[in-house]
Order: structure tokens, then C-alpha cells, then sequence
């Protein structure tokens, strides 16, 4: 077998809370809403792409946030993403522990953990 790139990010979102979704994933973050193919729609959620992302977000109906597991997003500027972030009220939770890289956690709407590189740090 021979992996050549990871395909999406899947992540669970209580039901109803699409208008959350986008607002976090869309406006905050600045991906491309993209539809859902239509075999697929009557479940609920989001799915977003931008450069080199592609993120689904599907309803869970016993939802529970992923506090450990969670994507690493790398951003241009971290100082920035943290600035965009905290002003709309997301909380940052700093991580120093890797000195040579620069990062941030923040949660979305529903409390699944994120993660904030800064372009050009390497674990």
C-alpha cells in the first residue's frame, strides 16, 4: 500500500447546528462551503474546502467533542489567526511544550479540538 494524501478531516457536529458550522468553518476560518453529494444531504452537516483542506463535518446523535483527537490546521501567521480568533471570542490555549514550533489550540462551536501551526515550524 502506498498513501499518497490525506483525502478530508471528518468531524462530528450536533444536529441542528449547521448555521454554527458555517459561521465558525466559513466566516471565522475562511473555508469554501462545498454541497454535499445528494445521497448524502438528509443526514445534516457541512462540508468546507480550502487551500489544500478539505473538512466534513457529519451529525452524530450521541455527539461528544474530540477533545484529544483533531486536525492541525498550518496558517500564515499564527499571531494573526490568534488575534481573529480571540476576537470573536474563541478561547486560545497556548501550547509551548515544542519550543521550535509555534502553536494554539482553540475548539469550534461544538468543543472539537483544533489545532493552529505556524506555516514553516516542523516537528
Amino acid at each position: 500500500m502506498q498513501l499518497i494524501a490525506l483525502d478530508h478531516i471528518q468531524l462530528a457536529m450536533p444536529a441542528e447546528q449547521e448555521a454554527q458550522a458555517r459561521w465558525f468553518y466559513s466566516t471565522i476560518l475562511g473555508l469554501d462551503e462545498v454541497a454535499k453529494p445528494a445521497p448524502l444531504q438528509a443526514r445534516g452537516g457541512c462540508w468546507f474546502r480550502g487551500s489544500n483542506i478539505e473538512l466534513h463535518l457529519g451529525v452524530e446523535a450521541d455527539f461528544r467533542p474530540a477533545r484529544k483527537a483533531h486536525p492541525a490546521f498550518r496558517v500564515a501567521d499564527l499571531a494573526q489567526a490568534r488575534a481573529e480568533l480571540q476576537a470573536v471570542g474563541i478561547a486560545i490555549v497556548e501550547d509551548s511544550s515544542l519550543p521550535h514550533v509555534r502553536r494554539f489550540y482553540a475548539a469550534d462551536p461544538f468543543g472539537n479540538r483544533l489545532e493552529f501551526v505556524q506555516l514553516g515550524d516542523v516537528y
